[in-house]
């Protein structure tokens, strides 16, 4: 009797090893999946015995698990090769016993059903608890991609179709973006593969249509979890920089037309990249996330973009938060007017509202000055508009802590350098040697109708009597002729009052002769009032 008719009258039968777990209690998981797993490939008579191997992808031990995710995609991965997975659109399996159909047929339609079954449990074991499994669950999947891929499970005209399996990939990425678990760990293992063009190009549609159909039901709600797996999955995709970086990279080779295919074209994935990430900047993000997209987006998101002219909206709605979201989406729309000649009248306006006491004590102060510096870098910049920073920032510092006057001394010097115009707010009379009312509109939110270059830098001059030492040797620079040399504030940028306190104490101080006794103590001196008073003896 040949295997194909044996197996005929038995497909449906009980396998006669279906309770092997109940009679070999005493042999190890690992001699039992190995075996079964070379009976199924060995002879089409032991198919059943597929059964005992899925069974173990849903055991309660994680060694199990890996074990029997392995088997199968040993087991699958030779069916493919073999041509033994039914072909076209799969009849139900209870037909199996009715009809016409040969052995060979109701083999492979057994197989191909046992094949979607096993998907069906990696797919779940995405989201189990243990690390290890996801990771192997997601191995396997990528491997099935890879075989589907090359031995479609649809009849297709080649010459007209390209045979990438888009649906269990498509899937995949539905699991890795869980509504309810954090899965950035597993993303970030799932980078690996991204790096085939191929993979990353349906990647990136996949989770367009993704985010369209979760964040499409409430528009106005805020998924945090969700949120933070697209960002990771986001974050992780880059796209060649060039066209000189041809895309040949796949995970499933095209024989046909491959000119004509789209993932074979860096201005396809270009567009793909940005229609992933307009949409999810689409919808309402969490406050935190906002950060985390803003200080990438200009070396990460943009210069992937076909047109980054597109993400005005995203950062004007970014700019309307406040704070520190606020800066990080002015150096968004920097980038857009000087790369990308963006007509955008308020930016210098919105940045000069951004000037508030709150700037030296966020987090992001270093890089606030930093990119104030850059935006303020141009000397085509009028007289008045600098005039009016440069007031801002002198009446700031009548509040602000040392660690903060250390930089923002010598970034007022380098402004009035860049811009000579504006030292006549260091020669102009200062109010300390001829009273008289500032003519300085604070509260004015319009640089230009602030009045700052008919003022003086009265400030800088009460900050030469500050009680810090290193602040008041700041502002008398300010006495001397500039040089052309800027100041280098880059080192201050990240200064600590845990470090400038440091260095004070570390600091060496000549030892001057005194007439009285050097209190150590409160109340120690017997020769101090409260000493003899208030002694505590």
């Amino acid at each position: 009797m040949n295997t194909a008719t044996h197996f005929s009258e038995t497909i449906m039968a009980p396998s006669t090893d279906s309770n092997v777990k109940g009679e070999n209690s005493q042999v190890s998981y690992k001699k039992d999946i190995n075996t079964k797993t070379d009976r199924v490939l060995q002879n089409k008579k032991h198919a059943n015995d597929i059964f005992d191997v899925t069974e173990y992808l849903q055991s309660e031990k994680d060694k199990e698990v890996i074990f029997a995710t392995n088997a199968c995609s040993k087991i699958f991965c030779q069916l493919f090769y073999r041509g033994d997975l039914y072909v076209g659109d799969l009849p139900e399996e209870e037909d199996l016993m009715n009809g016409d159909r040969s052995a060979e047929e109701k083999y492979s339609i057994f197989m191909r059903h046992r094949y979607n079954n096993s998907v069906e449990l990696l797919l779940e074991n995405i989201g189990h608890k243990a690390f290890q499994v996801k990771e192997t669950s997601l191995c396997a999947l990528m491997k099935f991609v890879a075989a589907e891929g090359k031995h479609p499970l649809q009849n297709l005209d080649l010459s007209e179709h390209y045979n990438f399996p888009r649906e269990l990939l498509r899937t995949l990425v539905e699991h890795l973006l869980s509504e309810n678990e954090d899965m950035s760990l597993l993303i970030s293992r799932f980078q690996e593969f991204l790096e085939m063009d191929d993979v990353r190009y349906y990647v990136m549609s996949s989770v367009r249509d993704n985010i369209y159909r979760v964040m499409g039901r409430n528009k106005k709600a805020v998924i945090p979890v969700y949120q933070n797996n697209v960002f990771a999955l986001l974050s992780t995709i880059n796209v060649p920089s060039s066209e000189a970086s041809k895309m040949k990279n796949f995970l499933v080779k095209q024989e046909y037309k491959l000119k004509e295919w789209k993932v074979a074209k860096l201005k396809e994935h270009k567009r793909a990249f940005e229609q992933m990430w307009l949409v999810f900047l689409k919808f309402k993000l969490p406050s935190n996330m906002y950060k985390k997209i803003l200080v990438i987006l200009h070396e990460s998101i943009m210069p992937q973009m076909s047109d980054p002219t597109l993400l005005i909206d995203f950062l004007s709605a970014a700019y309307d938060i406040g704070g520190a979201i606020s800066l990080l989406s002015l150096n968004g729309l920097f980038i857009l007017i000087h790369k990308h000649n963006l007509d955008y009248p308020d930016f210098y306006k919105k940045l000069y509202s951004l000037l508030d006491p709150s700037i030296f004590h966020v987090k992001y102060r270093a890089r606030f000055f930093h990119l104030v510096n850059i935006f303020l870098s141009s000397t085509h910049l009028p007289a008045y508009l600098v005039a009016a920073f440069v007031k801002r920032f002198a009446r700031l510092s009548l509040t602000a802590p040392p660690t903060s006057l250390l930089i923002l001394l010598p970034f007022i010097c380098n402004l009035i350098r860049r811009h000579p115009s504006c030292r006549v707010l260091i020669h102009r009379p200062s109010t300390a040697e001829e009273p008289c009312d500032d003519p300085y509109v604070m509260k004015e939110e319009d640089p230009a109708q602030s009045h700052a270059l008919e003022s003086s830098l009265w400030e800088i001059k009460t900050l030469q009597k500050h009680y810090h030492p290193d602040v008041a040797k700041a502002a008398m620079k300010i006495n001397d002729p500039l040089t052309e040399q800027e100041d280098d504030i880059s080192e201050l940028l990240e200064l600590s009052t845990f470090e400038l306190m440091e260095r004070e104490l570390k600091a060496e101080r000549k030892t001057i002769p005194l007439e009285f006794d050097t209190a150590t103590e409160l109340l120690k001196s017997s020769r101090e009032v409260l000493g003899v008073h208030f002694s505590l003896e």
